[in-house]
């Protein structure tokens, strides 16, 4: 059930299937769940502003039930964000969000 969404100006990512297999390795460690349960989604060319710049930057979007560490996981995700891209860690902004089991969906229920 954890989600990684992440959205960047960034025309594209060189070897974007490694980049979301180490998001996901590292969503599952971060928040202790199987990666069987792990979600990773890269969206790419979103025209996107920051700081009032179009230099390249990045929306992070993570979800889980419950297991969120966001002092952590923001130093942990930036890092591995910014290597990935190139895109200086005061251009990611990260969004957190634990989401009630009752409100998750899976296999044609929900976790709740």
């Amino acid at each position: 059930m954890p989600l990684i969404k992440i959205q960047t100006s960034l025309k594209s990512i060189d070897d974007s299937d490694k980049f979301l297999t180490a998001l996901s390795s590292e969503l599952a460690k971060s928040t202790g769940k199987p990666e069987s349960y792990v979600m990773t989604i890269l969206q790419t060319n979103i025209p996107m502003t920051f700081g009032g710049s179009n230099d390249p930057s990045c929306f992070i979007e993570i979800k889980s039930i419950g297991s969120l560490k966001p002092a952590e996981m923001s130093k942990s995700f930036c890092s591995l964000v910014s290597r990935a891209t190139n895109i200086p860690s005061n251009r990611i902004y990260i969004a957190f969000e634990d989401v009630s089991p009752s409100k998750w969906g899976f296999n044609g229920n929900t976790f709740g």
